[in-house]
C-alpha cells in the first residue's frame, strides 16, 4: 500500500527529514495460493464482475488491489457509502478537524526521478511535478493556512479524501517489464499534537479505526492491528484484513517528528507554532492514511456468504449472498413486481420509488425490466447485488394496499402496508446505524 505522499529519511538521532515527494511504502500486491480458499477467492472476483461491483475483464487478486479496474455502480455506490461512514467518523472527532481538496499534483524534489522511466511525472510551468502517491503531502502544505483558522490551538487534524497513483507492472506485458499507472482513493488524517501527547492520540486513533472497521463488518475479528519496525527501529501501525488470500493492511498509522513541519515549510519560525495550552510549539504529527478501494473490497468479502438453501422440491441448491452491513449497502430496496396488470403496477412503483428516493434511501428500479423473472431467480439476483429489501407490489397492493416484503439475511416474507413503507425502512436504517 502507497501510504505516504513525501520520501523521508531518519538522522542518527531519530529526527524525520522531508527530501521528496515519494512514498515509502509500496503496493502490496502479492497473489496468494491458498488451496482452502480459492473457492471463496474466485466466487468473490466473480460476483464482483458478475453484478457490477468492479468493472472489466480478467480481474484477479494482484489486478483489483493493484487499482486497475475501474467500479460499477454497485461499486461506486458502495464506495461513496464507505466515504460518508468515514467522514462522519472525522465530524465525531474529539478534536477540531478541518477538510481540505488539494491538487493531484506535487512538486518533483528529487532529480532521481528524471531517471526513472517509470515514475509518473509532468512537466508544468517549467517546473517538474509526478502524481501524487498519497495526500501527506498536501495535509503538510497547508498546515499553516489550517492552523490560522483555528486561532492556533493544539492539538488539530487535517482531513482529506481523493485520488492517489502508483506504478504497477502491467499484468499483460508477457515478461517485456512494462509498467502501468494504478489509481487508489485514499482517505487521510493528518494529526498535529504535542509530543509528549503523541503516543496517547496515536493508541486512541489505532483503537479508535480498528473499531470503526469491525463495526461493519459481519466476521469483527477479520480486521486486525499489527506493526511492523524498520531498520532504524521506527514503527508503522497498521490494520489489516484477513482476505481469502491472506491478509492486506487497508489503513496505516506512522507517527513523525516536528521535522516533518520544518522541512516543509524551511524558514517559516514562529508560523509554525501552535498553542497547546500555555505552550507554544512545533506539534509532532501523526499520519492515518486508509485505501478506501481496497476497504471496499474487505467489506465485500466479508459479506459474502456461500451457503445452501432448500429448492420447492426439497433439494438443497447453493446460495450466495452479500449481507452487506446497512449502512453501506449500496442499495436499500428492489422494487418489483408480482402477478397483477403491469401497467398499474408500474405506475404504483413509480409513486414508491419518487417517495422512497426523496428520503434518501437508494432503491433499485427492478419493475422497468421487461423480461419476466421468476420469484426465486429474482431474489437471487437482489441477494447478490447485497439490496437488502425486496418489495413485490402486485395485484394485492391494487386491493388492499399490501406489499410483500422479503429480508435479504433471513429470507423471511412478510406483508406491510403502502403507507408505511418508509417509515418501515428509515427506523430501520437508523436502528442499524445505531449500532
Amino acid at each position: 500500500m502507497s501510504c505516504v505522499v513525501v520520501r523521508v529519511t531518519w538522522s542518527m538521532d531519530r529526527r524525520l527529514i522531508v527530501t521528496s515527494c515519494r512514498g515509502w511504502l509500496r503496493p502490496s500486491i502479492r497473489l496468494y495460493a491458498a488451496p482452502s480458499s480459492d473457492r471463496t477467492r474466485d466466487a468473490l472476483l466473480d460476483l464482483c464482475q458478475r453484478r457490477g461491483f468492479i468493472l472489466g475483464e480478467g480481474l484477479t487478486v494482484a489486478s483489483v488491489l493493484g487499482g486497475c479496474h475501474s467500479l460499477g455502480p454497485l461499486g461506486i455506490q458502495m464506495k461513496k457509502n464507505i466515504i460518508n461512514e468515514w467522514w462522519n467518523m472525522v465530524a465525531l472527532s474529539p478534536e477540531q478537524v478541518l477538510p481540505i481538496d488539494t491538487l493531484r499534483h506535487c512538486p518533483d524534489l528529487n532529480d532521481s526521478t528524471r531517471n526513472e522511466p517509470h515514475a509518473a511525472t509532468e512537466e508544468r510551468q517549467g517546473h517538474r511535478t509526478i502524481l501524487r502517491q498519497d495526500l501527506l503531502y498536501g495535509a503538510l502544505l497547508h498546515y499553516v493556512d489550517c492552523l490560522e483558522l483555528v486561532n492556533r490551538k493544539l492539538p488539530l487534524g487535517i482531513a482529506e479524501v481523493g485520488k492517489c497513483f502508483h506504478t504497477v507492472p502491467d499484468l499483460q506485458d508477457n515478461g517485456a517489464g512494462l509498467h502501468r499507472t494504478g489509481e487508489r482513493t485514499a482517505a487521510a488524517l493528518c494529526w498535529f499534537s504535542s509530543g509528549k501527547t503523541l503516543s496517547e492520540w496515536r493508541d486512541y486513533w489505532l483503537r479508535h479505526r480498528l473499531l470503526w472497521w469491525r463495526r461493519f463488518a459481519q466476521i469483527p475479528s477479520g480486521f486486525s492491528s499489527s506493526d511492523e519496525q524498520d531498520a532504524e527501529g521506527a514503527k508503522t501501525f497498521l490494520i489489516n484484513y484477513h482476505f481469502p488470500w491472506g491478509k492486506e493492511p487497508v489503513e496505516i498509522l506512522r507517527t513523525m517528528e516536528d521535522s516533518a513541519l520544518t522541512q516543509m515549510h524551511a524558514g517559516a519560525g514562529a508560523k509554525l507554532h501552535g498553542r497547546d495550552g500555555r505552550k507554544s510549539i512545533v506539534p509532532h504529527v501523526l499520519w492515518l492514511s486508509s485505501d478506501l478501494d481496497r476497504g471496499l473490497l474487505a467489506f465485500l468479502s466479508d459479506a459474502l456468504h456461500l451457503t445452501a438453501s432448500l429448492s420447492p422440491r426439497g433439494k438443497e441448491q447453493p446460495r450466495t449472498v452479500l449481507k452487506i452491513h446497512p449502512s453501506l449497502a449500496p442499495v436499500k430496496v428492489a422494487l418489483d413486481l408480482g402477478k397483477g396488470p403491469a401497467s398499474d403496477l408500474r405506475l404504483v412503483c413509480q409513486g414508491l420509488l419518487s417517495e422512497l428516493r426523496g428520503g434518501g434511501i437508494a432503491v433499485w428500479p427492478g419493475y422497468l425490466d421487461t423480461l419476466h423473472t421468476p420469484m426465486e431467480p429474482l431474489f437471487t439476483k437482489y441477494d447478490e447485488m447485497g439490496v437488502m429489501f425486496t418489495v413485490l407490489v402486485s395485484d394485492v397492493t391494487l386491493e388492499s394496499g399490501l406489499l410483500h416484503l422479503r429480508n435479504r439475511d433471513t429470507t423471511i416474507k412478510e406483508t406491510l402496508h403502502i403507507s408505511k413503507l418508509r417509515a418501515f425502512l428509515t427506523q430501520y436504517m437508523s436502528s442499524a446505524n445505531r449500532l
